[in-house]
């Protein structure tokens, strides 16, 4: 089974950002040969409106066979709300919830993301996922483009 991975808006664009290029044009390469299923949600699709146009094409490149939508169904805009009220992050924060609660609730095999502020940190990683097991969604593995491409040398 090819792994349905969540990708956020900072992994598109760091395909041109100089510090995290290289990782996110490896993983929209295997996105590209079918390795891995990019799943995108209209709150990223959202987010990209503001981007500028190189980075808006990113997704683009991806054949429509390897891509999933998902959306911000009500059942995911609840647990999202359920990470607030118990302080995984803040209600400033309530997007980067929003997308675990997507991924989530999609049951993706790994959420990928640059930030590692609000997403990609041990301890919030484990807050959002001991919300998970208790209202009974499984565990989501969240980590960084760098950490989730098929093993090969660079």
């Amino acid at each position: 089974m090819i792994p349905r991975v969540y990708i956020d808006t900072s992994v598109i664009g760091g395909c041109i950002d100089d510090e995290f290029a290289i990782w996110s044009n490896l993983i929209f390469d295997e996105f590209r040969n079918g390795i891995k299923i990019a799943v995108v949600s209209d709150l990223t699709l959202r987010e990209l409106e503001a981007a500028p146009s190189n980075v808006k094409k990113v997704l683009s490149t991806i054949p429509d066979a390897y891509i999933e939508k998902a959306s911000l169904s009500g059942e995911a805009e609840k647990l999202a709300l359920t990470y607030l009220k118990n302080r995984v992050v803040t209600s400033k924060h309530l997007v980067d919830a929003q997308h675990i609660a997507i991924a989530s609730v999609e049951r993706v095999d790994v959420l990928v993301s640059w930030n590692f502020k609000q997403i990609v940190n041990l301890d919030r990683i484990r807050a959002f996922n001991s919300v998970n097991l208790k209202f009974g969604y499984p565990v989501l593995e969240i980590r960084s483009p760098r950490e989730v491409i098929h093993e090969k040398e660079i």
